[in-house]
């Protein structure tokens, strides 16, 4: 009889459109396949673009490792291909002049580092410009393309070398670390080899003068990641000398620069001054001096990248809230006219056509991924013409939308809320409440689901999913993100607790099944609410997090950064607070299930801070809490496995805490191989 009745469901489900067939959910399998766009650079003649593809190792399939980067290129009919593919690592697509071929980096075949290659943008083989002895980090031609100033990390000598094969493999804490330093070559040589410009500082970024011998360089005092984030200075290299024209006195953190078509002047994004967590300001100098102008004052969003569209107006690519915008300041008057205002597609990066009148652009949405995406002046709103994760469309996707609500002390906060899918009106839903790390950062309503971030995979599985954007996020002006500064866990935490009970009162949430993830600050978070908040979290899932803040300081890779623009303070000024604002000195609350995961040679954030953590809990044993190291990974993993693994172990505790029979801990081994 069994039998039968298969058969005739079988028979009924074949006169069905295939279009009406039930469609997959999201899964774990899913989240390790999700490929993503990471830089688009559109030809000089608009009619194509340039695009590096992120592309995901399979676990248990292939070699471990992190994602492959490949070159593609996509015409406006939205047919891509192939440049180079397979086991590669390419950056920085950039195309010559003509448009005839596209320049990258890589490292293949032979090579020994990353080298400068050039491909024809008809197709072909790549031909390799410049090699050094170590990996070529960015690269800017000279107008003529005659020429190109590269930046490489000083190679150690060869008696320090020799001394490493004789065991001496010492390092000496923050003295060691090796420059990146400007080189400058001849591409008219068979053989280009790097002049080395004797300029003292570590470069992370050049740009060469539409006019002129000038290099614009983001240049720190040394290579240490603090200097890179704090002390990085506009610095005006003459390419031909080496010698230093002038240097430019931005305050506080440096984003992306861009020279004006006419070398006459210089924009870019810096912070307001050193205490602004985030670069954010759009600014424009010349040159050879002067006061910089901040052309958008006032403005409550943060610019991400600026490029000129001609000399009197600069185009710029800004965070609003939970969105993005697109716009032009013309600098006469700074009138301000917005191209695409914050709504639809989420903007990450944009690339102009040598007209200006065609822009490429990084772009995401709630259904998809980074993807390429084009907008012209005939029709400026974006056209998507990627779709690297074409399987996306068989698969079932919850409501995305932005929340707004209020913080208890009236403070006007906002959020992006992801639904159970299959919502049922009147029933309460388990929720996960996501914390966005920095607290410099901010979550778009974008894409908003990886192999750390529960998003679709938890919709799918009856939980509700909301990523807070609570004081101290960037998107809506410098004033906003310094509102946590000096107040660690303070009113910032507190936001994340109304977040939760304004979902409960609008009848989404059900109270007791609350649970919290987040990684680094996120982390922070996390630890925060699994000790100090434990009454309203019922699991908690750790990553890369902070368990004391006194021991953060003085283990860190960032010190400056942690004091200048979050603590303002030291810890010996009050140790007191340091204490009681971590969660180490909340330790008797602790009744939430934590599962604490971390990279084991993470730098920015000690992997201490979870074994403290871990250690404590487990001796109270007030709550079960299990430890998980990634062996390898830093601060956020880049292996497929160890992404993978974490994925698995993620949903496991949630399911098993806020939907299960909680009480003791899930199995530790995983299934790997389970659908």
């Amino acid at each position: 009889m069994r039998s039968v009745l298969r058969a005739c469901a079988i028979a009924v489900l074949l006169l069905v459109p295939a279009s009406m067939w039930p469609a997959e959910v999201f899964t774990p399998r899913h989240v390790a396949k999700l490929r993503t766009v990471t830089a688009a650079e559109i030809s000089p003649d608009g009619s194509r673009v340039a695009y590096v593809l992120s592309v995901p190792r399979r676990p248990l399939e292939d070699e471990d490792g992190p994602p492959w980067a490949q070159l593609l290129v996509v015409g406006k009919d939205g047919v891509s291909r192939a440049y180079v593919a397979g086991d590669v690592n390419v950056s920085a697509p950039a195309w010559m002049k003509d448009g005839r071929a596209i320049a990258f980096l890589a490292r293949r075949g032979k090579d020994e580092h990353r080298c400068l290659y050039v491909i024809p943008a008809e197709g072909g083989e790549a031909q390799r410009l410049v090699a050094h002895d170590a990996d070529i980090e960015a690269f800017s031609f000279s107008p003529d393309e005659k020429r190109v100033a590269y930046l490489a990390r000083q190679e150690d000598s060869r008696k320090r070398k020799d001394l490493e094969k004789k065991g001496f493999t010492q390092e000496v804490v923050d003295e060691s670390a090796r420059p990146v330093r400007i080189w400058v070559a001849s591409l008219a040589d068979a053989e280009p080899a790097g002049r080395l410009l004797e300029v003292q500082g570590s470069a992370s970024a050049v740009s060469w003068s539409p006019a002129g011998s000038l290099l614009a360089v983001a240049l720190a005092p040394t290579a240490l990641v603090d200097d890179d984030l704090m002390a990085r200075r506009v610095t005006l290299v003459d390419a031909d000398s080496g010698r230093v024209a002038s240097r430019i006195a931005n305050p506080g953190k440096l984003g992306s620069m861009a020279w004006s078509p006419d070398g006459k002047s210089l924009a870019y994004v810096s912070a307001a001054d050193v205490h602004d967590p985030a670069a954010g300001r759009l600014m424009v100098v010349s040159p050879s001096g002067g006061e910089p102008k901040d052309v958008l004052p006032g403005y409550e969003g943060h610019v991400r990248q600026v490029l000129w569209q001609n000399a009197d107006n600069v185009m710029y690519l800004a965070d609003e809230g939970a969105q993005s915008a697109f716009g032009r300041v013309r600098l006469r008057d700074r009138e301000r006219k917005v191209i695409l205002p914050p709504e639809g597609e989420v903007l990450t990066s944009f690339s102009l056509s040598s007209d200006r009148f065609s822009a490429a652009m990084a772009c995401q949405a709630p259904d998809h991924p980074s993807e390429v995406c084009l907008s012209t002046h005939e029709q400026p709103k974006p056209r998507r013409l990627t779709s690297s994760n074409p399987w996306l469309s068989d698969v079932r996707l919850a409501k995305q939308e932005v929340v707004r609500h209020e913080a208890r002390d009236g403070l006007a906060l906002e959020g992006v809320l992801i639904h159970p899918l299959d919502e049922k009106a009147g029933t309460r839903y388990p929720l996960i409440l996501a914390v966005h790390g920095g607290p410099e950062s901010r979550e778009p309503n974008g894409w908003l689901t990886g192999y750390s971030n529960p998003g679709q995979l938890a919709a799918a599985r009856g939980f509700a999913v909301f990523y807070p954007n609570y004081r101290g996020s960037t998107g809506r002006g410098v004033a906003f993100s310094k509102l946590s500064q000096k107040d660690p866990a303070g009113k910032e935490f507190d936001d994340l607790v109304d977040a939760v009970d304004h979902l409960v009162a609008i009848g989404l949430v059900d109270a007791a099944r609350v649970g919290v993830t987040g990684g680094s600050y996120g982390g922070y978070a996390t630890a925060w609410c699994a000790t100090r908040y434990s009454s309203r979290f019922a699991a908690g899932v750790m990553f890369v997090g902070i368990s004391d803040l006194v021991a953060k300081a003085g283990t860190t890779d960032i010190p400056e950064e942690e004091f200048l623009v979050h603590a303002l303070q030291r810890p010996w000024e009050n140790w007191t607070f340091m204490l009681e604002r971590s969660p180490i000195g909340h330790l008797p609350e602790a009744k939430t299930p934590l599962l604490i995961l971390d990279g084991k040679d993470d730098p920015r954030v000690h992997p201490s801070q979870s074994l403290v953590l871990y250690r404590y809990l487990k001796a109270r044993n007030q709550a079960p809490v299990r430890l998980v190291y990634y062996p390898g990974e830093k601060h956020g993993n880049q292996r497929a496995a160890s992404r993978y693994d974490y994925n698995l172990r993620m949903m496991q505790w949630f399911e098993h805490y806020l939907k299960g029979p909680g009480g003791a801990m899930p199995p530790y081994e995983l299934d790997y191989t389970a659908p």
